[in-house]
């Protein structure tokens, strides 16, 4: 072999040393996976290659018959997965394999206990790829050359996963990757044969790429006996080597679409639930679509690698095409392949390509219809809402066309249940709605508990009423886009004017405003009292237990979403509230009796406690505790 030259000796990044540290420490439950991770990886080093070669044939410098080989030896206790692919020059060796490429890997290690199972099971769910190596191996050996360069230019790489590792120049004939794992004493079970065999048709069977092993054979003599040094070798391919989503579905069984769904996600977990479909017509595709069992750690990045591996007419082209699905279905992943795109096609191109819209909005129907089928089986879709339910809320104002759809497969929490599980649905609610009954009613808070005490659905509580109770972050902003569902609207019962239409009788409506009129010297003084601190002073039937209630205008925008913008540094115009006073309670009862400054005082406590109960902030927090203490010291 020819020595290596021009060495530097170079650490890992920090979260690097950690990640190889918990992994070479670790009981790891499923040592197996890094012969899937090393054989995926060689995959796509391939694909990368063919794709390339598209533009120029050169750089398969005549050997364009792409492969993988696994050799192992025994008695020295390695295990070799080299490939033809496209390789990696000496930077590119030092940036992905001293470094995670790969966002959220901070958030990963925060989650990280220091309780070996527990953690070796996130090792294996981030899908660590190269790194898996570790697990086995306590010395690494890679050895590349990018196809298209000069031998010269081969690079060679070491690690015995301590915080440091080696990097120097290389003589190498041929292109692509070649990792050598030396493997740990209690991993030498993997120098097998057959184990290696069993490991690729498991989990590799669906790789396009042929997975080959060595096969020695003797030859016999005339009477079957095999002669000794007559041993020749040859390369028998082990895997399927067809692509599992060209395959009739009859043909494949749940496991291989399990598997072939962890070689694309790089995932650990099974998915939820897979959608595996031909189209043929104006428009040629396959899709083959999964819903992941678990979020990766980038799932709120908007701007984070997403989107689907990409083929046209099986050749690989790139492996996030996030202009197939919109954004809202991010966690989708999956396999498109279609005859209606260029070879040559590139992520500008595809912005431009009107057929990318229509498939588009044919994969976007595909993904909901997989939810809605997924929606039959309640405790599976309980789980996908648990992880993936506030990033499909963005759906309504994303996606126009499919509103319905998408608040068909919504979950919330409800009056009904008085529960933080947000798990019943808009259908749910309709199915449930009182005779007379028009509208959906829903309230917004930062919290639930705030949600479910709020003084808005003490009405609502006594008429029996289902009220839908908001509060993730994104509520307010999906109900700005969700107007109404099965020809209901919806109406949010902390704004406006509260009209129960025909739930309410003649008789009460009449109570209401004779009411109203009985106590209009109360809301004047109460009014002039407060000045411009309030919008408006008038009688409500909504409360039966508080005192007083704010509420704003129909169309102004609701307290939680004015706490996000005024903590995202917005600016906004002030808005004044609505007090509402409850002619019922006592305190109002005593408010009415009280003369000169102490009716003031008393007037502003209320709409202070008003304020407080909606989750809102006081200006003076000092002045409503001294004016409450001289009330309960009087």
């Amino acid at each position: 072999m020819t020595t290596a030259t021009h060495e530097e000796t170079l650490g890992f990044q920090t979260e690097v040393k950690q990640l190889l540290h918990l992994m070479i420490h670790s009981l790891y439950s499923n040592r197996e996976i890094f012969l899937r991770e090393l054989i995926s990886n060689a995959a796509d080093a391939c694909d990368k290659l063919r794709y390339q070669a598209l533009d120029n044939d050169a750089i398969y410098e005549g050997d364009s018959e792409l492969r993988i080989e696994i050799e192992h030896d025994a008695e020295a206790g390695t295990v070799t997965v080299r490939d033809n692919g496209i390789g990696m020059s000496r930077d590119e060796v030092i940036e992905n394999l001293g470094t995670i490429a790969r966002s959220g890997t901070a958030e990963f290690l925060k989650q990280l206990s220091g309780e070996q199972q527990k953690d070796a099971r996130l090792i294996g769910q981030f899908g660590v790829g190269f790194y898996s190596g570790f697990i086995v191996a306590d010395d690494i050996t890679v050895r590349t050359r990018k196809a298209g360069a000069d031998p010269g230019e081969g690079v060679e790489w070491h690690s015995r996963g301590e915080g440091e590792f080696t990097v120097a120049d290389l003589e190498r004939e041929v292109h692509g990757t070649e990792i050598v794992l030396h493997l740990k004493e209690d991993a030498r079970e993997f120098a097998d044969d057959f184990r290696l065999q069993s490991l690729v048709r498991k989990y590799s069977d669906h790789i396009e790429v042929p997975v080959r092993m060595p096969k020695v054979e003797k030859a016999r003599d005339e009477e079957g006996n095999e002669i000794e040094g007559s041993e020749t070798t040859t390369w028998e391919t082990v895997n399927e080597a067809t692509a599992l989503w060209v395959r009739p579905k009859s043909e494949l069984t749940d496991e291989e679409y399990k598997a072939f769904y962890k070689h694309v996600a790089h995932d650990f977990s099974d998915p939820l639930t897979w959608s595996h479909n031909k189209v043929e017509g104006k428009l040629e595709y396959i899709s083959l679509l999964y819903v992941p069992g678990r979020a990766p750690f980038d799932l709120y990045e908007r701007d984070g690698a997403r989107g689907v591996k990409l083929y046209v007419q099986r050749v690989f082209i790139m492996d996030d095409a996030e202009q197939f699905l919109p954004l809202y279905l991010r966690f989708i992943k999956g396999v498109l392949d279609t005859r209606d795109l260029s070879l040559n096609v590139s992520r500008e191109l595809l912005q431009q390509d009107p057929q990318v819209e229509k498939i588009k909005s044919a994969l976007t129907k595909r993904a909901l219809d997989m939810l809605k089928k997924l929606a039959k089986d309640g405790e599976a879709y309980q789980t996908f809402w648990n992880t993936f339910g506030s990033v499909l809320k963005e759906g309504p104002a994303e996606d126009h066309a499919n509103r319905e759809k998408i608040a068909g497969l919504l979950r919330f929490s409800t009056t009904h249940t008085d529960s933080a599980t947000q798990d019943q649905s808009l259908a749910d609610y309709v199915s449930r709605m009182k005779d007379g009954q028009e509208k959906i009613y829903y309230i917004v808070a930062d919290g639930f508990n705030a949600a479910k005490s709020s003084p808005h659905l003490e009405i609502f509580r006594k008429k029996g009423i289902e009220v839908l109770l908001l509060h993730d972050r994104i509520d307010e902003w999906l109900m700005s886009h969700l107007t109404e569902f099965e020809g209901k609207s919806f109406v949010d019962v902390a704004k406006g004017d509260l009209d129960l239409g025909e739930i309410e009788d003649e008789d009460e409506k009449k109570a209401q405003e004779e009411t109203a009129k009985a106590k209009q010297d109360l809301v004047k003084r109460v009014k002039e009292a407060l000045g411009d601190e309030v919008q408006e002073v008038k009688v409500t039937h909504r409360l039966t237990d508080s005192p007083a209630c704010v509420v704003l205008p129909e169309h102004e925008m609701g307290y939680q979403m004015r706490r996000i913008m005024e903590a995202a540094g917005q600016p906004l115009p002030e808005v004044k509230p609505i007090l509402e006073l409850n002619p019922e309670h006592a305190l109002v009862a005593r408010l009415e009796s009280v003369e000169g400054d102490g009716f003031g005082d008393l007037a502003r406590i209320l709409l202070d406690q008003a304020i407080i109960a909606e989750g809102g902030h006081l200006d003076d927090p000092a002045a409503y505790v001294r004016r409450l203490n001289a009330l309960l010291s009087a």
